[in-house]
C-alpha cells in the first residue's frame, strides 16, 4: 500500500496571495506602487520648458524676421539712419504683375489667348474697347459690366463681375492699372498703358457706380 504523499514544506500555499504577487514584481522592476494616483513632476516640468520655448521663438520671430523681408537682412543695402524709413521695397513691374492678375482673374472667361467664348465673353484681342477709351476700360474692371455688348461687329451676351476695391476680387488702383495695361499691350493691340493715378481719378468720379451698360459707356468720352 502507497504512502499518501505529503505536501512539500518549502511553499506555503495560504502566504500567496494576488497583493503579494503584485508587490513583488513592483520590487523586482524596480517602480514603487502609485498609491494616490498622482502625476510625477518631469513630464510637467518638461510640457512647461517646450511650451516657453515655442513661445519665446513665436515672439522673436515676429518681432525681429523684418516679415521675412530680403530687405532687412541684406547686407549690402545701407543700414537707415535713427528716425528714418528704411529703403522702399522696388516697384513691382506692371505687365509682369497684370500678366499674373489676368491669369488668375481673367483668363477663364477671355481666355488665355485673348480670344474670349462666344457668343457670351467678347475677344480682347484687336478689341476697340481694349485699345479705346481708358475712362470706359476702366469703369467695366471697376464696376462691371451687363446686356449685350457689340465687339469687332459681333453681339456679346455674358455678363462681367466687377473686380475693383470692395468686390469679390478687390483689385485695388495698382492692380486695376497693370491688367489694363497687360491687355492693351498684349494680344496685338499695341494701346497706352494706364497709369495708377487715371484709375483713382476715375473711381473717385464714378463712386460705387452699379455694373455698367454699353450704352451707358458708349456716352462716355
Amino acid at each position: 500500500m502507497s504512502t499518501p504523499s505529503q505536501p512539500d514544506p518549502r511553499v506555503d500555499q495560504a502566504a500567496i496571495t494576488d497583493a503579494s504577487l503584485l508587490a513583488a514584481h513592483e520590487k523586482l522592476l524596480g517602480k514603487q506602487p502609485d498609491e494616490k494616483a498622482h502625476y510625477r513632476l518631469l513630464p510637467l516640468n518638461l510640457l512647461f520648458l517646450f511650451s516657453g520655448l515655442i513661445f519665446f521663438g513665436g515672439t522673436y520671430l515676429g518681432r525681429y524676421a523684418g516679415h521675412f523681408s530680403p530687405q532687412v537682412y541684406n547686407e549690402n543695402a545701407p543700414a537707415p539712419k535713427p528716425g528714418e524709413a528704411g529703403p522702399a521695397a522696388p516697384a513691382a513691374d506692371p505687365l509682369v504683375l497684370g500678366k499674373t492678375i489676368y491669369a488668375t482673374v481673367c483668363a477663364t472667361c477671355h481666355q488665355p489667348t485673348g480670344l474670349g467664348l462666344p457668343p457670351a465673353f467678347p475677344p480682347l484681342a484687336g478689341s476697340e474697347w481694349v485699345s479705346g477709351s481708358e475712362d470706359r476700360l476702366i469703369r467695366i474692371v471697376l464696376h462691371g459690366l451687363v446686356g449685350p455688348v457689340k465687339v469687332k461687329g459681333v453681339d456679346y451676351m455674358g455678363a462681367m463681375p466687377p473686380a475693383g476695391p470692395g468686390s469679390g476680387f478687390n483689385l485695388n488702383a495698382e492692380k486695376v492699372a497693370a491688367v489694363l495695361t497687360y491687355v492693351r499691350k498684349e494680344y496685338g493691340n499695341g494701346a497706352a498703358p494706364v497709369s495708377i493715378a487715371k484709375v483713382n481719378e476715375v473711381k473717385s468720379a464714378t463712386g460705387n457706380h452699379a455694373p455698367w451698360t454699353a450704352a451707358e459707356l458708349e456716352k462716355v468720352p
